[in-house]
């Protein structure tokens, strides 16, 4: 039975290989992490200066770049985990996925804005508002998959669910955080956006190791 037979009808002949939406989207990811170093430029020196000073003064940027790298990285291996079991998509998906590269595609602005305005409240609340909208746009992406176990190889768990949920609204209770934090301790709310990839990791190797939720971890990288 082919896949038009077996799905019927109008929803069936949607249906579609996933292989160009996945291409598509490594090819928007690997643009954003290619545009953000554009921004590490060499100094030119003023009359007098040294190249270590010229290079304090890049600081910043440089830490902009690598906390925007490691967020960017983490949103492509999320992505990379979803589509791992997505076994045909249809016009919703497509224009789900779209809908979520969208805020991904304006994160090298964002990190230019946090490079060189990061002590600035705004540049913060702007770097805030961009990844809660990329948290919440996983946790919808991420919810019409689960509703439509047609377009997936293996329908996750319940426990699985439930993770993925929990996983997402950690992000968003951070970056709420960072985002109140900027308008009085700018430095407390570059910290917190910082520890973002490295306490997602953290959590996901430990459910990855724990009995208990080992086997519905098995989704997350």
């Amino acid at each position: 039975m082919n896949t038009q037979e077996k799905h019927g009808g109008t929803q069936g002949s949607n249906l579609r290989d996933p292989a160009r939406v996945i291409a598509l989207s490594d090819g928007v990811f690997a643009i954003v992490l290619t545009i953000l170093v554009l921004d590490l430029e060499v100094p030119e020196l003023e009359p007098g200066q040294s190249l270590g000073s010229a290079l304090l003064g890049f600081g910043p940027t440089f830490v902009a770049y690598v906390i925007s790298f490691f967020m960017t990285g983490m949103y492509w291996v999320w992505h990379r985990d979803l589509f791992a079991g997505v076994r045909h998509v249809d016009r919703a998906v497509v224009w789900l996925n779209l809908l979520f590269l969208l805020p991904a595609s304006l994160i090298p602005f964002a990190a230019s804005l946090l490079g060189a305005y990061g002590h600035e409240p705004a540049a913060l609340h702007v770097y805030g508002v961009l990844f809660i909208t990329l948290a919440v746009f996983r946790w919808l992406f991420a919810g019409y998959l689960v509703h439509r176990p047609e377009l997936l190889w293996e329908a996750p768990s319940q426990h699985s669910r439930r993770l993925g949920h929990a996983l997402t609204a950690g992000l968003v209770v951070l970056y709420g955080v960072a985002f109140l934090a900027a308008n009085h301790v700018p430095w407390m709310s570059l910290t917190i956006f910082a520890s973002v990839p490295v306490l997602y990791f953290l959590a996901v190797t430990l459910l990855r190791r724990r009995a208990g939720t080992r086997q519905a971890a098995e989704d997350f990288s």
